[in-house]
């Protein structure tokens, strides 16, 4: 009996390249705020391509769904301040109340995890160092509020590592000499 027969029919091809361009439904995956190298601070949204809209959205969800999409919104270069407007389309767009405070940053972060939105992706070039590719960069204003708020979207199981197994010492302690040991 052979090990394993090749069967490629259920391979798929997946790049790393950009989103095609079009409207996406997105869960937000998390935030976080980062610093840069040269001590530009930046919120980073890891954004996950809903898989529950894939008869909804074939061309789109359906094609992309479980992709991440990472958005920086970078703080102003001379005032490290971030941009409000900016912030207010990101939380508009998850559904977060009219007048709601937002204390903390981390209070910001809490309110937009795990919330449906709903974003115009469009893929530009990108040139760095003479070296151009493709990316994609949504605009705040291209995020909107979801038209599927009811959210029905599958994580991926998180692998958990294999609890260790003890050794029979610790499973079954020994009595131990005392004899004094020579160090």
């Amino acid at each position: 009996m052979a090990f394993i027969t090749t069967n490629y029919s259920n391979n798929q091809h997946i790049t790393n390249g950009p989103l095609p361009e079009g409207d996406y439904e997105f869960i937000i995956n998390g935030v976080q705020e980062h610093a840069s190298k040269g001590g530009n601070t930046a919120i980073n949204f890891d954004l996950i391509v809903r898989n529950d809209l894939d008869q909804a959205l074939p061309e789109t969800n359906g094609k992309q769904h479980n992709r991440h999409l990472f958005v920086n919104e970078w703080a102003g270069r001379e005032t490290q301040q971030y941009n409000n407007n900016h912030l207010m389309y990101f939380m508009e767009a998850a559904g977060i109340p009219e007048g709601t405070n937002i204390e903390t940053m981390d209070d910001f972060f809490e309110a937009l995890y795990h919330k449906p939105v709903r974003i115009h992706v469009t893929v530009q070039d990108n040139d760095y160092n003479g070296t151009v590719t493709k990316e994609n960069r949504p605009a705040p204003w291209n995020w909107e509020k979801s038209q599927f708020p009811q959210v029905a979207h599958q994580f991926k199981q998180q692998q958990t590592p294999k609890p260790q197994q003890q050794t029979p010492v610790f499973n079954n302690p020994q009595p131990q000499d005392q004899t004094p040991l020579p160090f």
